[in-house]
Parts: C-alpha cells; structure tokens; sequence
C-alpha cells in the first residue's frame, strides 16, 4: 500500500466527503488514490485560494473538519490566504500541500518551497514529513491539533516520494473527535448570580455564538434582556424575536447603537465575540462603560483584550450558557418565550439604489436562503438593510476581509446543506478574483444564485477615499464588463439588471434551480455614501 493511501483512509474513516484543491505533481499519487475511495469526492477548483474558502465554509456550515490540498510552491502560496482567514474564524481545516522528493530538498528541485516554516507562525501545527512510515501519524497530530481546544487550521507537506513509498503493516490512528471546553462552575455560579441580580441589560452575540442560539435566546428571555449582534453575528438571532435590537457596529442599526451608546451602565453578556474593531464601532468606550461584562469565550486570550471583563467564563458558547441558564433558574428566574412577531418584506420602492435592488431580491427568495457576503460596499447594506428571515441565514466576513471569499463560501455551504437554497452577494471586483469558480459550481451541479453588484470600480474603496483624503483616483473605476453576457459564454444561466424593472419582470424566475448556478449581473452606480455606520466618521476624520 502507498503511504499516502493511508491517509486517504484515515480522513475517510473520520467521515471527511470532500476535499477541495487542484491536482498537480506534486499531489497526483494522492489524486490518483482517490479512485479507489468513494467516500471521498475530490472539488477540483479553478483556484487554490478558492479551495481554503471552501473547506472554510464547509467546516463553519458542519462544525467537521475542513479539508483543502494543493501543490508545492504555488499551490501552497495560493492556498495561504485560506490559513490565515481559518485562523481568524477559528475554523479546522487541514491544509494538505505537496513537496519535493526528499532528496532534493535545498537543491532548487522545481516549484521547491519551504511550507513548514510560512505556514508555522499561522496554524496550530505545520510539518513536513520526510519518512513515509511516519505521514499518517503525522496527518493524524495535525488533525488533532485542528479539532482540539480552541479550533483552527493544521498544515501538512507531504514529499512526493514519502506520499508514494510502499508500507504495510502501518495501523489507521483513530480520528479524533473535539470535546467541549466547560467552564469553571464556580465562576458560573457567580455569573449567575450577578445576572439575576441585575435590573436591566443587554446579551451581545457575536458569531462564536453560532450553534448555540437556542441557549443564547433562552437566556436573554430568563433575564428578559434585548439581545444585539455583531456584524458577523448577522442572521443568527431572527427579526421575528421582539428582543433583538439588530446589529451593533459597522453598518449597524440605531435602534443598536442607541441600547449600548445612550443606555451606559447595567450589564452586558457578550457571546462568541472577540470584540475587534467593526464588532465595536472602532473600539467605542460606549460598550463597557459604567457596566458590569461578563463574557463567554472558548479562547481566553479575548478577555480583557481590549475590554475590562469582570466574569470571563471560558468555555464552548453552548454548554457555558447551558450551565448558565440552570444556575440562573436555581436563583429563581422564570423564562418568559417571546411570541414570534410576523416579518415581512414590504413592496421596495423604485428607484434604481443598491438598497431597493438587495430588498427587492430578497423579496423574491426562498425565506430560508442563506447568503454568503464579500467585502465591498454592497456588504455595508446588506448588514444595514437587508432581512433576518430565518436562522443562521448569513456568512459575513468582516475580520480577515478576504475579497471573493463568499464566492468560494457558497459553495462549501451548497455542500454542507444542499436542502438550504445559496445566494452569493459579491461585488465586480471580487468577482474578477475568484469569479471562475461559477464554473466549479456548474460541474458540481451546485443550485447557487451568485448576485454581483457590478459598479465598473472598487466601490468600497472609492467611497472610503472620497470620505478620508477628499478625493478618489480614476483608476479605481473600470470599463463596464457584462458579467452576465461572459457567464452566458460559460454556460451558466444568467440576467443582467439595468433598471429597477428588470427585477419586476419574472425573467429572475427559476434560476435557482437544481441543475447549476446562476447570475445576476446588477448594473449599479450607487453614488450614494454606504450605510457604514460610525465608520463613516472614522474615515472623515482619520489622520486629523
């Protein structure tokens, strides 16, 4: 048996389905081996960044491990915005990169690159192996060390001639599974006690929060407190529930802003958020001010970060809220269920703006459709205007920013939960980075609706300079593409909107559909400043 079949194996035995990358050379005999293993489907990109997003998502979607491969040298570049975004989201994903034959290391062999050490500083384990007898056990620690503790990505090169060496008789590890981190009981108790004890306050979700709302909608309803999210956190507490007060933060809401800016003292529960700059309107004192915090974390390097804690509870979002809530009917609180209120789309008005176009699609949409978001001005109105229709119903990714990662997101997300309906908000500049991968989508026969906001110019930084120097450079504008005429090239069916009209006239009817992706090419200029929130005036006043 060739070494490299037994990690195959060992992933296929962990229940891992998908592996997203590109073959090459340096990877072919692990390709080759996936022949064999129906398990396994390999995603065959059209970019290795792509991949990392993928396997991203898909591990975010499952709570499972990610796993995404490709080359020595480039492939292993290509690869490494895809770490450094699931170092950020705290997400496990296995980076599988080729590399040389042993041999030849140091002696410039082609596409000869030193993975281990770029990759160290950033993951949670990075090797190369150089014994095949060794490659499975050393596949397995990385993947311990994704799964375990706080998650995050592991990286493993694998020599050509260690991934083709003959070996028998070496044993498949058992693959792991992450245990929770539970919090200390006593400070629990004590939390417990300070919440009940308090009259008024607020629970501050963050996406660390994600697969435990159940628990964090019990809790604001036993304190009967309001509940706000971070931007990130977006789609995870439903408009239905009368206690959310929308997003705080970038492209927040007022109602929002107005609990935590002209409310200060009581006490503030935070869920899941690292509290970082858009999370916290640019680090505002408003947040803590006069207030007692408690807050929840798997990772206790958050705490006190930026933010005086006085709790810090430590531990998985889920069981640390589940403890919470029976401490906190030990001290005699009742929950009080909200009554779901109806949430409705109401008719959008006419005119041809980026707010009306994002509504109006929306409109038209399965209630249930999840959106992945990249970064770009369009993202500053779907946090600020668009709906919170069901449960964990956006991916938005303002931490690592990453532009054409929802492209990639989409369809880890497609794979995750193929029942769920996909739209991919993306804008022109990101398309023309990862775009290509609509072509992924079509020979995997994902139903994805991709939306590109196409403004011919890289929106969000053409605002952001108008805003902070008073000026913006012609060369961040374009000449206008058809993005729907080059999809229609590629296959993929597609309609360009050039008025507000075009979406009223039935032609968006059926393109999501089971047989492949589809696009929406919105022709926009939006020239009016994006709902940024206090964004805006850091900008307008940055370097005075």
């Amino acid at each position: 048996m060739k070494a490299v079949r037994g990690v195959i194996d060992y992933l296929a035995a962990g229940g891992v389905s998908y592996i997203f990358g590109i073959p090459a050379g340096s990877v072919n005999a692990f390709f080759d081996e996936l022949y064999d293993v129906a398990e396994i489907e390999p995603v065959v990109t059209k970019h290795e960044g792509a991949a990392g997003y993928m396997a991203a998502a898909y591990a975010k979607a499952t709570g499972h491990l990610g796993v995404c491969i490709g080359s020595s040298g480039p492939g292993s570049t290509n690869l490494l915005t895809g770490a450094a975004n699931a170092v950020r989201e705290h997400l496990p994903v296995l980076f599988l990169t080729g590399h040389v034959p042993v041999d030849t290391i140091g002696r410039n062999a082609s596409q000869e690159f030193d993975s281990e050490a770029v990759y160290r500083p950033l993951v949670k384990y990075s090797v190369t192996v150089k014994k095949p007898e060794d490659l499975v056990d050393e596949v397995a620690k990385a993947v311990s060390a994704a799964l375990s503790g706080v998650p995050g990505p592991a990286h493993v090169a694998m020599p050509i001639d260690v991934q083709l060496a003959d070996i028998d008789g070496v044993p498949v590890p058992e693959f792991p599974r992450r245990e929770k981190i539970l919090p200390d009981e006593a400070a629990v108790r004590e939390a417990a006690k300070r919440l009940a004890g308090s009259p008024r306050g607020c629970v501050f979700v963050g996406q660390g929060a994600r697969g435990a709302v159940a628990e964090v909608i019990e809790t604001a309803e036993l304190l009967q407190w309001p509940i706000v999210t971070t931007p990130q956190a977006k789609g995870l507490i439903p408009e239905s529930h009368p206690g959310y007060r929308g997003v705080y933060g970038f492209a927040g809401h007022e109602r929002a802003a107005e609990l935590i800016n002209d409310q200060p003292g009581g006490t503030l529960l935070i869920v899941g958020s690292s509290l970082g700059e858009t999370a916290t309107s640019n680090y505002s004192n408003a947040l803590t001010d006069r207030r007692f915090v408690v807050q929840i974390d798997f990772d206790p390097t958050v705490f006190g970060r930026t933010y005086p804690c006085d709790i810090p509870l430590c531990g998985d979002a889920d069981v640390t809220l589940s403890r919470l809530n029976q401490e906190l009917r030990e001290f005699g609180l009742t929950r009080h269920p909200h009554t779901p209120r109806p949430v409705d789309i109401d008719p959008v008005p006419p005119e041809f703006q980026t707010q009306n176009v994002l509504l109006e699609l929306q409109r038209q949409l399965p209630r249930n459709t999840r959106f992945t978001v990249d970064i770009g001005e369009h993202m500053s109105y779907v946090i600020h205007h668009m709906r919170v229709l069901d449960f964990d119903s956006y991916d938005i990714n303002v931490h690592f920013g990453p532009m054409g990662i929802a492209i990639g997101s989409a369809l880890g997300y497609a794979l995750a939960d193929p029942t769920r309906p996909v739209v991919c908000i993306t804008g022109d500049g990101c398309f023309f980075m990862h775009g290509m991968e609509v072509l992924t989508a079509k020979e995997y026969r994902l139903p994805i609706l991709f939306v590109v906001m196409n403004n011919a110019r890289l929106g969000m930084v053409h605002h952001g300079h108008l805003l902070q120097y008073h000026r913006a450079h012609a060369r961040f504008q374009q000449a206008p593409v058809d993005i729907a005429g080059l999809a229609r090239h590629m296959g993929v069916p597609s309609v360009r909107v050039e008025r507000f009209q075009d979406l009223m006239d039935g032609r968006l009817d059926g393109l999501m559909q089971a047989e492949g992706p589809a696009v929406v090419d919105v022709a926009l200029i939006d020239d009016q400043v994006p709902p940024m929130g206090d964004r805006v005036k850091f900008l307008s006043s940055f370097g005075r």
